[in-house]
């Protein structure tokens, strides 16, 4: 990746141990580069980062109102859930309710996060399912609006007309052709663009508003969703339920595989979005968590930032032998 700049060091003794490199872009309501590190032009795969601007076409075209939907459903639908029993018996229940099962759906079976989840299944003897996948609300929102589309049932496919629906979405909110993609984790396609384009349909959804047309309405709604149920968004220990916890419902911030992390700013009409070299998780949620610092909408001193912004290195014996933090590109000259 080209012109990566230092995010996160980890230190040990005082000890420069690692160092995780990477890109971010803040952009403005218009869609312009407020604020970038490292190479804003960088083709990325989004990941489950951008499971929001999958979710358009479930709403703008009346597949939601039709399927009765409420914010849990749209919230589940971007959702990178941890398997928990307040993600999956939803999800089952969205099924029935469109009359489809879990073997409708496409994305795989996972094993829960959530450990007691996990361990009851172990007791149980059973096998987690699809419905344990932690994309299986967006495969849920996928299956409804196929529903209402009259698709065939394969309906990850590149050319399926779900999908098609997506890229159009995705290429109208980056404001960028797609160069091609990639298939995810759970079997959909997941479309590339740069980073700024990322950032730039994050800031899309920061200036929606409903009644704008279809798609603003869409996209408002997602994110009324998201800050309205974070825990249905990750869950518990997770970066994107604790922080949008910290900010009140007035940040929207989502996840995605291989240390992608973007975020939502209605009050500021901003979009965030970060992208570390390495893949690493720690760096991408230390990295956004500094970023929303910087610009004012999380305090530091919470302790759901506080846990990103200087994580304990933690031995086996339970000694805090180092540090896991932001670099002073992230955390200097914002004001």
């Amino acid at each position: 990746m080209s012109n990566p700049v230092p995010m996160v060091e980890v230190t040990r003794g005082g000890i420069l141990e690692s160092l995780h490199t990477g890109h971010a872009v803040i952009c403005d309501a218009k869609g312009g580069i407020l604020r970038a590190w490292g190479d804003p032009d960088l083709t990325i795969l989004p990941r489950s980062s951008c499971k929001m601007i999958q979710a358009l076409p479930l709403i703008d075209s009346g597949a939601a109102d039709a399927a009765g939907l409420g914010s849990r459903h749209l919230a589940l639908a971007c959702a990178s859930h941890n398997g928990a029993a307040i993600h999956t018996d939803p999800v089952a229940d969205w099924l029935a309710h469109i009359g489809m099962t879990e073997g409708d759906l496409r994305c795989g079976s996972q094993e829960p996060a959530d450990l007691p989840a996990r361990d009851a299944l172990i007791r149980a003897g059973e096998a987690p399912c699809q419905i344990h996948n932690n994309c299986s609300g967006k495969h849920a929102g996928f299956l409804t609006l196929n529903k209402h589309l009259g698709g065939g049932s394969e309906y990850v496919d590149y050319d399926h007309p779900v999908q098609q629906a997506a890229l159009s979405a995705f290429e109208e909110v980056t404001g960028e052709t797609s160069p091609g993609y990639g298939i995810d984790g759970c079997s959909a396609p997941n479309f590339a663009c740069s980073i700024t384009g990322l950032a730039r349909a994050m800031a899309y959804f920061a200036t929606a508003r409903e009644g704008q047309g279809a798609r603003q309405t869409a996209a408002a709604r997602l994110v009324q969703a998201m800050v309205a149920h974070p825990e249905l968004v990750a869950g518990e220990g997770r970066a994107c339920t604790s922080l949008m916890r910290a900010m009140d419902g007035r940040v929207a911030v989502k996840t995605g595989a291989e240390a992608v992390f973007v975020a939502i700013l209605p009050e500021q009409g901003l979009g965030v979005a970060v992208k570390i070299t390495d893949g690493t998780t720690r760096a991408s949620e230390a990295t956004i968590a500094a970023i929303l610092v910087g610009l004012g909408v999380l305090d530091p001193a919470h302790p759901a930032a506080e846990a990103l912004l200087s994580q304990k290195v933690v031995n086996r014996r339970g000694f805090d032998a180092g540090r896991i933090q932001p670099m002073e590109t992230l955390t200097t000259g914002w004001h």
